[in-house]
């Protein structure tokens, strides 16, 4: 399944991962918490990143992330490919996420 990833202090990537709730897990480091961004998008944390001592990654929705974030689709019930294009993800997410300094 396509879907991007946020690591803390880099840009987002796009990447390739198995549906399965171990996939996830392994991914973000623990627990997995959706956050619905439009009916067909999710962000995907760690719902215990902050209290596990995760660095911080990023602001966004008004919110705070620690740790890996990660962005798929949503069919139905079930987790799926992101719905958008890597460039159509560049340009709408947060300008700050592109300007951090490993991706100079």
């Amino acid at each position: 399944m396509k879907i991007f990833v946020k690591r803390p202090g880099k840009a987002p990537e796009e990447m390739e991962i198995k549906n399965t709730l171990k996939d996830w897990q392994e991914l973000v480091g623990g627990y997995i918490e959706t956050v619905t961004i439009t009916d067909d998008f999710v962000l995907i944390c760690n719902e215990e990143g902050l209290l596990n001592d995760s660095k911080f990654n990023c602001w966004f929705m008004g919110m705070q992330f620690f740790g890996t974030i990660a962005f798929c689709g949503v069919e139905e019930d079930n987790f799926a490919d992101v719905p958008i294009d890597y460039e159509t993800f560049k340009r709408v997410m947060p300008n700050e996420w592109w300007e951090v300094e490993e991706c100079r």
